[in-house]
C-alpha cells in the first residue's frame, strides 16, 4: 500500500530539495511517484516545484 509523509520544517531547511531527490530516487528504481503543490502557489510557473539549487519538476496542482 502506498504511504504519504509530511515534511515540514522551518524556511531555507531544504524541504523541496529533499522532496526532489526522493522523488528522483524513487523513479531511478521503477517506482512511480506524484508530486502536488497548492494551485496558488505561482512563484516558479503553475504546476511545478523548484528548489534552490535549481532542482525542478513537474507537480499536480490542488486546491
Amino acid at each position: 500500500m502506498a504511504q504519504l509523509y509530511f515534511y515540514y520544517s522551518a524556511m531555507n531547511a531544504g524541504k523541496s530539495t529533499a522532496l526532489l531527490q526522493s522523488s528522483y530516487n524513487y523513479q531511478e528504481r521503477g517506482m512511480r511517484t506524484v508530486v502536488y503543490t497548492a494551485e496558488i502557489d505561482d512563484r516558479f510557473g503553475a504546476g511545478k516545484v523548484s528548489s534552490r539549487i535549481g532542482l525542478s519538476s513537474p507537480a499536480k496542482l490542488f486546491n
